[in-house]
């Protein structure tokens, strides 16, 4: 972290004090920079946090997202990319919101501003909360100081050198980013038992992950997977990834970006995919879980401290980077268009920039303290294809050479802004099914087909002698015709692969219903530690023992327990002839304490006692559980822990006999000790 903030830092030795700059970078940045800086932007902690919680929800369905999303990333940079490098330096323009005006401090390119700040400051909001649940985790910190911290960094950053210091510390920590992500890839599938190990680790929990189809969605797949592409094109709608285009300076840089872009990021989806089915078959699902929290967890439990570290601040960085960038962009769009007489007020930027950061701390704060309003996932869908819906249509229709004025630019983005917010909030205000989970359609749909159907509306109202299509025109009926059969038929023929081989959550395709089941299981045991040590009286011995110590054996397994199995014998002596009339020797009182994952089990015992911590529930192996699903049981079997360190605590205090001329001679006990990881094998048949 010390890296990453130096090399900000080390920023200010080449900048210049001048807001163009300072927002900019003077517009000669190499375009290897700038592709990596947009990487580790545009993922973020979104990818270590966000994604991971999702693709832990999901299972293999996850890669309609991965697939659908870098094809619409493809789009944006091969065509939208381009106009907005080319209008850009044109029209001298700094900020998206300027970009989609007709000049900056027009009326829509202040609404654009406006809105750009507000979802802005969601997204860093997210990338807060991101560090502040990673600092959780990893150093048992709470949210809100990781959160403060962050607030901190970001201001450094912003203060140090403007865009070109994010830019750097982006180029730095996605270097980082590939060989950290690589790292825990290769750990967690080795913890699995592999591919193998991972798809029946998988299988065992629920077979709807190891489904390419998701189940039971509201809509249908097509609409599903088409959320996804546009979620992939409202990259162009993303003010602080648009800030790294806007600093290249020619076609051939954009090219160059573009290929370095999916060079370098393509392989991170890749292992970050890998790393969160991992973590669901290590941390099977429990309702107080949070999904989000599997990468940081999984590098606590299977990587060694300087692992730890580097994961921790790749997290932390890609957080503090990104949340820097997008108060920089917010920042932009106010002093080019909310307040233009500020736009070359260096000072008076640079205290705005302090204003927005401030905003996104307080969001990020609030959050903690609202139902679900800490979910990364949550946070930046909202704000990407809030974003997205907003400034995509726009560009789009601009490109093909339609010019709104800014009636018609309002109308759009103002469609596109209501039928974000009322689809992703007003079914949880009215208490409906959210219709923007992963079972529904995200926001990018709505978003933006309400604004593209607001254009053409407008369009027909009020210009009608012009194009819709700008530069183009519209095709005849038949060309019509035929393009509607060539989308139409096959998304028809997807939409029937879909009902014929996708699961569903309430058959026993996937999962049995409520019922009765009888519960089988085998329990097997794996040792860790197998020693002994002397304890003396009234002292404690304290054994620290790691999951490694059970090799390959335990590769995907289902880890339910620890136990400690102590032996001894009483070595008290006696001497004096009176002894053959006193009290015989005394056994010693000997108690262990186990503790795991904050988990912990104390208990006295007999020589050859065990002392057993579980995380499942061992009541219902062997009987006939009533009234419950398949699913809930299995919640109550799965282990949610045992990767990583245990520790044994063996505690003596000596009893002796003896009497008047009998001296008994007991400095404490000799006490052999074994430690094994406890895993269950199960079945779970319905009871016809």
């Amino acid at each position: 972290m010390l890296l990453f903030a130096g090399v900000g830092l080390a920023s200010i030795r080449v900048k210049k004090d001048t807001t163009d700059d300072y927002l900019v970078a003077g517009r000669g940045m190499h375009p290897a920079l700038a592709a990596l800086s947009a990487v580790s932007t545009w993922n973020s902690g979104y990818m270590f946090i966000g994604a991971i919680g999702f693709t832990y929800v999901m299972g293999y369905n996850v890669i309609w997202l991965a697939i659908a999303s870098t094809l619409g990333q493809l789009v944006a940079w091969m065509w939208l990319y381009k106009f907005i490098q080319e209008e850009g330096h044109k029209r001298n323009v700094r900020s998206l919101s300027s970009l989609v005006g007709d000049k900056a401090g027009s009326p829509e390119a202040k609404l654009a501003a406006v809105l750009s700040v507000l979802f802005l400051s969601i997204y860093a909001a997210a990338q807060l909360t991101s560090g502040g649940k990673a600092l959780l985790v990893m150093m048992g910190w709470s949210e809100l100081v990781g959160i403060l911290i962050g607030f901190v960094l970001v201001v450094a950053y912003c203060y140090a050198g403007g865009i070109r210091a994010s830019i750097w510390t982006d180029a730095i920590q996605s270097c980082v980013m590939i060989v950290g992500s690589m790292i825990l890839c290769w750990i967690a599938l080795g913890e699995v038992g592999g591919f193998s190990g991972m798809n029946s680790g998988l299988e065992s929990q629920d077979t709807a992950l190891t489904n390419i189809m998701p189940p039971d969605l509201m809509f249908g797949i097509s609409m599903w997977v088409f959320a996804f592409f546009l979620g992939g094109i409202a990259v162009a709608g993303q003010p602080q990834v648009v800030s790294r285009v806007m600093t290249l300076g020619s076609e051939k840089d954009r090219k160059q970006a573009m290929i370095w872009f999916f060079v370098w990021q393509t392989p991170f989806i890749i292992l970050m995919t890998f790393v969160g089915l991992a973590s669901r078959v290590l941390f099977p699902k429990a309702d107080d879980f949070d999904p989000e929290l599997g990468l940081p967890m999984l590098a606590m439990d299977t990587m060694p401290a300087i692992g730890i570290g580097m994961i921790l601040a790749s997290i932390f960085a890609a957080t503090m980077s990104t949340a820097d960038s997008q108060v920089l962009a917010c920042t932009a769009a106010i002093t080019d268009d909310i307040k233009p007489e500020w736009r070359e007020d260096h000072k008076t930027t640079k205290k705005v920039t302090l204003v927005v950061a401030a905003f996104a701390t307080a969001i990020s704060i609030g959050g903690l303290y609202v139902p679900g309003g800490d979910s990364v996932f949550k946070l930046v869908v909202l704000a990407v294809y809030g974003l997205g819906s907003i400034f995509v249509p726009l560009l789009v229709i601009r490109w093909m050479g339609y010019k709104p004025d800014s009636t018609h630019s309002i109308v759009m983005m103002s469609s596109a802004f209501i039928a974000v917010i009322a689809w992703s909030m007003l079914p949880a205000i009215m208490g409906w099914k959210s219709v923007s989970s992963a079972d529904g359609i995200f926001p990018s749909v709505p978003g933006m087909g309400a604004a593209f159907a607001a254009h053409f509306i407008m369009s027909a109202m009020r210009t009608p002698d012009v194009s819709s299509l700008g530069r183009y025109n519209w095709p005849d009926r038949k060309k019509v015709g035929t393009f509607a059969a060539a989308i139409i038929i096959p998304f028809a023929g997807f939409e029937a692969t879909y009902l014929a081989t996708a699961p569903d959550s309430s058959s026993s395709v996937a999962m049995g219903g409520v019922g009765d089941y009888s519960v089988e299981g085998t329990y097997s045991y794996h040792i860790l530690a197998d020693d002994s040590t002397y304890v003396n009286d009234g002292d404690t011995a304290d054994i620290m023992t790691n999951s490694d110590a059970a090799g390959d054996e335990i590769n995907g397994k289902n880890i339910v327990g620890v136990r400690a199995t102590l032996t001894f014998t009483d070595d008290e002596t006696q001497t004096g002839v009176p002894c053959n009339f006193a009290q015989p020797p005394q056994d010693d009182d000997v108690s262990g304490n186990m503790m795991h994952s904050g988990l912990e089990q104390s208990s006295a015992t007999q020589s050859g006692d065990s002392i057993t911590l579980e995380w499942h529930d061992s009541s219902i192996v062997g009987t006939t559980v009533s009234n419950m699903s398949e699913s809930e049981i299995r919640m109550m079997l799965d282990g949610l822990f045992g990767i990583g360190e245990h520790s044994l605590g063996i505690s003596v205090n000596v009893n002796t006999g003896g009497g008047p001329g009998c001296q008994s001679n007991d400095d404490g006990e000799e006490v052999a000790y074994t430690i094994e990881l406890i895993s269950l094998e199960y079945t779970i048949e319905m009871v016809s």
